[in-house]
């Protein structure tokens, strides 16, 4: 629950440090070295979500630390596979995908891994 909680939290964070930066942003600032620490402030929160993600695992039992990492396997897998391929495909003329693409692609092969162990290890 507490890892829940932290978790909230950080999100909760990224959520406010985000829309505060983007409106700091659309405001005008001019120094580009400012414009860029402001940009990069919600990845703050997002290392403490990190910090909190490792630490979760770290509390699992064996058994749920075997099935997070098999589903974390595929989802780094999978996500180099797709990512290089739709590399190859923009050199064809396919429109560029944002990077901002990535951690959804990995999110959603992460989610369907867990689903497999999960249904492998019933």
């Amino acid at each position: 629950m507490r890892g829940f909680l932290l978790f909230l939290a950080g999100l909760t964070a990224y959520a406010a440090t985000l829309i505060v930066s983007q409106r700091i942003l659309a405001g005008g600032i001019e120094a580009r070295p400012l414009r860029i620490l402001i940009a990069l402030g919600p990845m703050l929160p997002a290392a403490f979500i990190c910090a909190v993600v490792v630490r979760s695992l770290r509390h699992l039992d064996e058994m749920q630390r075997r099935l997070q990492f098999e589903a974390l396997a595929l989802s780094f897998a999978g996500t180099a596979l797709v990512t290089f391929g739709y590399g190859f495909l923009e050199g064809e003329g396919f429109p560029r995908i944002s990077m901002f693409a990535v951690w959804p692609l990995m999110g959603a092969l992460w989610f369907i891994g867990v689903m497999l162990q999960r249904l492998r290890f019933k």
